[in-house]
């Protein structure tokens, strides 16, 4: 175990060294010129430029802005918003509350409903399944903005359930009545293909032998369900489970766009039009590093809900 907790973690560190590379370099490479932004056409002297310039290091080679971009990532420095003119840790900072709710309540609402219809329809067979996976054949297919122009055209504009655009005050409730429509957006097409998942994963198990001999032996039925169906069909959800919900991170941008939410999703897409490069470099490696975490977590957490990976773990090694 240890041994293969050391091997995730150096490639984790090997994942991040690489995507930090890629994203630095792609941020570069990109046409446009941070320093046009800055001085928003007003004519300024050489000296003035080359100061801005020296501030960025843009005039330093490549590799030496990456070394240093990285060295100063690894002291907790991701430098400064050309945009904000703050520091890009507590720009961020200060946006991660409003992402952080948003995404644990579209988590929230993927587990529940994906697992909840998935289960339904493995178990009812017939009109029940059926509908079932028309519905989540409609919602896999549904792009988050397009959920959050009917969501707030049906529950915002026509019935006034729910308030516009924004993410609401201070206090807790307030914000979570206000992100439910995002959230709902956002979950809407991962809860569809986790629904898929669940459903096929619980029909697998349904046809096994010991579900048979289980039932032959008249163990009730809600026994066998529970017993010998959920929690072998577990694994796969939990390890496509928790792959989805880590893409969630990815899709905030869209949403909180759409419902001009004050997050880090809308942060990035802010700082993309104006080329606003320390933000976005630091965004996407924070979202990267995310990604990569939690699906360690759910590496760890598979075996100990279904044992037998832990046995083909070791017998293919």
């Amino acid at each position: 175990m240890t041994r293969y907790l050391l091997g995730r973690l150096l490639g984790l560190v090997t994942v991040l060294l690489i995507t930090s590379f890629l994203v630095f370099s792609a941020v570069h490479l990109a046409p446009g010129d941070p320093v046009s932004f800055l001085l928003k056409g007003h004519p300024v002297s050489p000296e003035t430029k080359a100061a801005i310039r020296a501030q960025y290091h843009l005039d330093d080679p490549f590799f030496t802005q990456y070394l240093k971009w990285v060295g100063d990532v690894l002291h907790g420095d991701f430098g400064r918003s050309v945009q904000f003119r703050h520091d890009v840790g507590s720009l961020i900072g200060s946006r991660l509350p409003s992402t952080a709710l948003l995404v644990g309540y579209s988590a929230v609402l993927v587990c529940l409903c994906g697992v909840l219809a998935g289960i339904l329809a493995a178990l009812r067979p017939g009109a029940i399944d059926r509908v079932v996976l028309l519905c989540t054949g409609v919602a896999t297919a549904t792009p988050p903005f397009v959920s959050a122009i009917v969501l707030v055209s049906l529950f915002s504009v026509q019935l006034g359930w729910f308030p516009g655009p924004g993410d609401g005050g201070t206090g807790f409730a307030d914000r979570l009545y206000h992100l439910t429509l995002p959230a709902f957006a956002l979950a809407v097409t991962l809860a569809g293909l986790l629904a898929r998942v669940t459903r096929s994963s619980m029909l697998d198990q349904l046809g096994r032998e010991h579900v048979e001999v289980a039932r032959s032996r008249g163990v009730a039925e809600g026994d066998v369900v529970r017993r010998h169906v959920l929690r072998n069909a577990l694994g796969p959800i939990v390890t496509v489970g928790g792959t989805m919900l880590a893409g969630l991170l990815v899709s905030t941008s869209i949403v909180e766009t759409a419902f001009n939410v004050s997050g880090v999703g809308s942060l990035l897409v802010q700082s993309v039009t104006v080329k606003d490069f320390p933000v976005v470099q630091a965004i996407t490696l924070i979202t990267v590093a995310a990604f990569v975490l939690v699906n360690l977590v759910v590496d760890l957490l598979a075996p100990l809900i279904d044992p037998r990976l832990t046995l083909t773990r070791r017998g293919a090694s």
